[in-house]
Parts: structure tokens; sequence; C-alpha cells
């Protein structure tokens, strides 16, 4: 084992993975940090633990509260991010407070009355761990979520520790780096919408960087995955989320959200959510069509009972990944906003928060050709792609 201290981040890891074939990834060769409990479980003996989790906080098939229950080790309470505990709930929607009918833990919402936890929350307890599987993405709000309960903890004097998980979409960084004017929820810090970063990874970051209050006090600690690193897939074992079912939907997810800034549909409602789009008004543009319903993370849906045209494009894993070459791909939004007849009501102003900027609808609108719109963004990405280095736990795709 070996033992790293920069500055209050202290990185744990293994100097060689442990043996065994673990039929929750992929990859056997690689184990998510909370598989690594020698490396974290002594830390929480004898403390008062909350745990940031949901259904993707597993270690084999277990969850990762009862995994510390069965040690003996004192969870308090339980904190759950966008989508709830279970991981069912629709995008955006309010999620209560509620009591886990199996282990008679308060479940706290961070997506409900409140987003950071309060003083109240965090009362009673003295370490934090956040263990939930990340897909990469500025505004997929997980990692907002983290900041949030990062920044608690500093301010109420808590220890942080983060279980990492790979980044499935690690494997490069692309796409224009927030402005601060566009922050929100969506985007609570100047990256770049794919980041290339594990959660372990942007945690010492946005601490390293003092991107919230009071991160020079906190202790955070990072139990590293064994047998990764960035030139890897890593193939998501549970759904993220509710409408992130496959890992075609997974690798188009950063190209296809911005289409949730228009009005377009991502297929939400129906079996194949973020791997194809569509609308009623690109009829007799496209042959491809599918009908949205209700249905469990899907309520009400966009275009709800209405035939949609567009095309599917996120079905087979290794075509998105040969369509996006290790980039956004801008193509199917450029596409979609030169069928659609009226253009003036093609976007909302929630694409700008997706963005990170207004300089994509306008270049878009401005008839800009894909190369332009990527150049715009590049001296940015430069910029953070060295601080980036200074973060990363494991060897770099580049």
């Amino acid at each position: 084992m070996k033992i790293v201290l920069t500055a209050s981040l202290i990185v744990v890891t293994l100097a060689v993975a442990q043996s065994g074939k673990c039929k929750d990834v992929f990859d056997a060769n690689i184990r998510p940090g909370a598989f690594n409990t020698s490396l974290y479980c002594h830390l929480l003996n004898g403390k008062n633990v909350g745990v940031i989790v949901n259904q993707t906080s597993r270690i084999s098939d277990s969850s990762l509260v009862d995994v510390l229950l069965a040690r003996q080790i004192a969870v308090k309470k339980i904190f759950v991010p966008e989508h709830g505990f279970r991981g069912r709930e629709d995008a955006g929607a309010h999620i209560d407070n509620m009591t886990d009918s199996a282990t008679g833990l308060p479940v706290i919402s961070l997506y409900g009355s409140h987003k950071k936890p309060t003083p109240a929350d965090y009362d009673g307890l003295d370490v934090i761990v956040y263990d939930l599987q990340d897909v990469g993405v500025r505004f997929y709000t997980y990692i907002s979520t983290l900041e949030y309960c990062m920044e608690a903890a500093a301010e109420q004097q808590k220890t942080f520790i983060v279980l990492d998980r790979p980044n499935p979409n690690g494997f490069y960084v692309d796409g224009p780096v927030m402005e601060t004017k566009y922050k929100s929820f969506v985007g609570m810090q100047q990256i770049p919408v794919v980041y290339g970063m594990t959660a372990g990874e942007y945690a010492s970051m946005i601490t390293g960087e003092h991107w919230y209050s009071k991160a020079a006090t906190l202790q955070l600690t990072v139990i590293k995955c064994s047998g990764y690193d960035h030139t890897k897939k890593y193939q998501l074992p549970v759904s993220p989320s509710p409408n992130l079912r496959t890992m075609g939907a997974v690798y188009a997810y950063p190209s296809l959200c911005f289409f949730e800034g228009t009005k377009i549909s991502v297929g939400r409602g129906t079996a194949l959510p973020f791997q194809q789009y569509g609308a009623p008004e690109l009829a007799g543009n496209f042959q491809y069509s599918f009908i949205p319903e209700s249905g469990p993370g899907a309520k009400k849906p966009m275009y709800e009972h209405m035939v949609c045209y567009g095309e599917l494009v996120g079905n087979e894993p290794e075509k998105v990944l040969t369509e996006t070459g290790g980039k956004l791909q801008l193509k199917w939004l450029i596409k979609a906003y030169k069928a659609y007849p009226e253009k003036d009501k093609f976007f909302t102003d929630f694409l700008q928060k997706l963005a990170g900027t207004a300089k994509l609808q306008y270049d878009i609108e401005h008839n800009k050709n894909v190369a332009a719109i990527r150049k715009s963004w590049q001296n940015d990405l430069l910029k953070f792609k060295k601080m980036r280095k200074k973060y990363l736990l494991y060897r770099d795709f580049e």
C-alpha cells in the first residue's frame, strides 16, 4: 500500500491490484475504490458516518451501506443526489426525505428543498463518504452534489472520503469551458463539457484550486480504483440514472444532451433514451421515428403520444465511439437545426447553461461549420488541460 500526501489531500492506492474477478465490471482488472475496503474501513471505525450514495454504490452484489453496516460501522445518515436513492426518479424531479425501510436510516435528499447539506444534516457526523458512479460530463449533476457536500464538510470540519470510480468518458476532454455568468447546478465550475477526470480527481482539483469555501481546511481522502487508467474503457455495471441505460447512451450523452436545450426530444419515454433524437416537426426530413410514452424515469415526456422523426445514433457503443472519435459530436445538433422549420423557436434558454456559453447557439444560428465552432473553444480547453494534469491520479490518455 502506498500513501501520498499533497496538501490536504490523502491519496490511498494499492501497489498491486488484488487478484480475482469482479462480476460487476467489464474489465476484471478494474476495481472501483469501494471494493478496496481494507483501505478505508479502518478510517470509519469508531466514527459516526454519513454516506452519499445511490443504486450505483455497490460492492459486487451488495450495497455500500449494507457492507459498512455488516462491518459494524456506524452509518447514521444516507444522502442522495438527483434521481433518488434507487435512481428511478425523473431528471429534475423534486426528491423528498424518507426513511430507508431496510435499515431504518434517515435518507436526506440533496435534490429537494436544498442541494447543499445544512449544519443540521451533518450534525453528529464525523466522516462523510461519497460513492456515486459518474459519467464525466459537466452537466451531469453528481459532481455538483459532490462540490456542495465537500464545501459543507469543510465549513463544518468533517472529514471527507471519496470512494473513486472509473469515468466511462474519461478517455477524452472536449467542449466549451463554462463561463461564470452561466453558473448553475448543471455547471458549477469553469470546466469543459467533457473534463476527463474521475470523481476523486475532480474532488482533488476543486480542492487544490480552492473553488469552494474553506477548501484549504478540508481533510480529503481519495480511495483509488485499481487497474484503471484514462486509456481504458469501462463498462458500467449499474445504470447511473434512469435514462442512461446502455453504454451507447453513456457515450452519446455528452453530445445528445445539448438537445435538452432545444425543441428536440432525446427519446425520454422510449426504450432508447439518449440513443436517438427527433421531433414531430422533422417529418419529411428523416425516415426513422419513435413515439415517447410516459413511464418510469420519464413522466409526461416531451411529445408524449406523438410521432417524432429523427435519427437513431447510439444503439451500438462501438458505432458511437467511431462517430464521436473521442470528441463531442456536433453534426447531429446542426443537422436537426437546419431541418427544423421554425429556427427562431429551436433553441431554449437552457442550452446556454448546458453549453456554459451563448456562443454555441450563436455559431449554429450563424451557419458556422463544425471546425470553426470547435476552434473557438480550443484556447480555453488547452488551459484547462494543463491545470487538469496536476490532479490526475491515473495514467492519462495522452
